[in-house]
C-alpha cells in the first residue's frame, strides 16, 4: 500500500492535467473571493465568511473532476494495465488512488479557502456577520477531498472522461436544480448533496433547514463521506471483476 501511494501521487505530481485542475480549484476560489469583495455583491443576510469562500462551489466541482480524471486518464492512455501488473491487488491501486486524491483536494481546498477568507474578509467589510471560521474552513477542505472521492469511483465505474465528468457534474448539480421538483420532499433531496453539505458549512443563506434539511453541516457532510465510501466499494467490485 505504501508504495502504490508513493506511485500514484508521482503521478498525480507529474501529470499536467490533474495539476492544472488542482491549481485552478484553488485559484478560483481566491479569485471570487477578490470579486465579491470588490463588487460589494454579497447579500444582506450572508456572513463575510459565505461570501469569501462563494469560489468553494466551483472547486468542488473540479475537486470531482480531478477524482474522475486520476482513473481515466490512465484507463483512456492504456497505462492502467502496468499499473496492475505492477500491483496485482487492483482494490490496493483503488485505495491507493483513494488516499491521494483524498489528501491532495483537502490540503489544496483547506490553503486557498484559507488564503481567501482573508483576502475576501479585508474586501468585504461592512457591517456583515463574520461567520464562524474555524469549523467551516476544515468542513469546506473535507467536502472537497469527499467530492474527490466521488469523482475516482465514478472514474472507476465508467472509465470514459467525458462520461465520469459528466456523472460528477450530475451529482453534484442536479440535486439542486431538480429539488423543487419534488415539493415536500425536497429538503431530503437536497439534504444529502454534497453542494448543500457545503453551503450549510460556509453558513450561507441558501442552506436554511425548510429548503436543504434539518440536519446540521457537520451530519451533512459525514452523509456525504458515507455516500462516497459506497460508491468506491461498488467501483472496487467492478474494478475486479472487467479486463482492463
Amino acid at each position: 500500500m505504501r508504495g502504490a501511494t508513493a506511485g500514484e501521487a508521482r503521478k498525480l505530481a507529474t501529470t499536467s492535467s490533474l495539476r492544472g485542475t488542482l491549481a485552478a480549484s484553488g485559484v478560483v476560489t481566491v479569485l471570487l473571493a477578490v470579486f465579491v469583495g470588490v463588487t460589494g455583491s454579497l447579500q444582506p443576510d450572508d456572513t463575510v465568511l459565505g461570501g469569501a469562500l462563494t469560489g468553494v462551489v466551483v472547486a468542488q466541482v473540479l475537486a470531482g473532476v480531478v477524482g474522475a480524471l486520476v482513473m481515466t486518464s490512465e484507463t483512456g492512455s492504456g497505462t492502467l494495465a502496468p499499473t496492475l501488473a505492477a500491483v496485482p491487488r487492483r482494490r490496493v491501486v483503488l485505495a491507493a488512488k483513494a488516499v491521494v486524491v483524498t489528501v491532495t483536494t483537502t490540503v489544496v481546498g483547506l490553503a486557498s479557502s484559507i488564503i481567501a477568507l482573508v483576502v475576501g474578509g479585508a474586501l468585504i467589510g461592512g457591517d456583515h456577520a463574520s461567520g464562524d471560521p474555524v469549523p467551516a474552513l476544515l468542513g469546506v477542505a473535507l467536502s472537497l477531498g469527499a467530492v474527490g472521492l466521488f469523482g475516482l469511483a465514478l472514474g472507476t465505474l465508467v472509465r470514459h472522461t467525458g462520461g465520469a465528468v459528466a456523472a460528477v457534474l450530475g451529482v453534484l448539480l442536479l440535486p439542486q436544480l431538480l429539488g423543487p421538483l419534488f415539493g415536500d420532499l425536497q429538503p431530503w433531496v437536497l439534504g444529502l448533496s454534497p453542494a448543500t453539505a457545503l453551503q450549510k458549512m460556509t453558513q450561507t443563506s441558501d442552506a436554511s433547514a425548510d429548503v436543504a434539511g434539518s440536519l446540521g453541516p457537520w451530519p451533512s457532510l459525514a452523509a456525504v463521506v458515507a455516500v462516497g465510501l459506497v460508491l468506491l466499494a461498488l467501483a472496487g467490485r467492478s474494478l475486479d471483476r472487467r479486463d482492463v
